[in-house]
């Protein structure tokens, strides 16, 4: 996880799920996220850029910091997301430099998905 270089930097996210295998199928499809198993309760996963982790070793837990992923095509994965198993919970919405939505995954975790405007790149 760590290492020197990386201070004040997230490094890590991650979630206690009910079913690891849904969770890997939802993030798979929707981010084409990779995954390693560590035994039956324990699967870290890669987006190419961050590491974390779905585990079955505590209780779902909803709610907590919102995790908020970018997308340089905000339509195509509001639908992959949405395709993969999601629903919406808050519509696509602009603020100042970019857009975002936000949706519940198959465990009721609420994340975020922004992209920058195309006059603020």
């Amino acid at each position: 996880m760590a290492t020197q270089g990386n201070h004040h930097q997230i490094d890590n996210i991650e979630f206690n799920v009910a079913d690891i295998a849904r969770s890997k199928a939802f993030y798979g499809q929707a981010f084409g996220w990779t995954f390693v198993d560590y035994g039956p309760a324990y699967t870290e996963f890669r987006d190419g850029r961050l590491a974390g982790g779905f585990t079955t070793d505590g209780p779902v837990r909803t709610g907590g910091p919102l995790v908020i992923l970018y997308s340089s095509d905000l339509e195509a994965t509001q639908r992959r997301v949405v395709d993969a198993g999601a629903t919406v919970s808050k519509a696509t919405f602009s603020f100042p430099g970019g857009r975002r939505f936000h949706f519940i995954d198959p465990d009721g975790y609420e994340l975020a998905v922004w992209t920058a405007d195309a006059a603020a790149g």
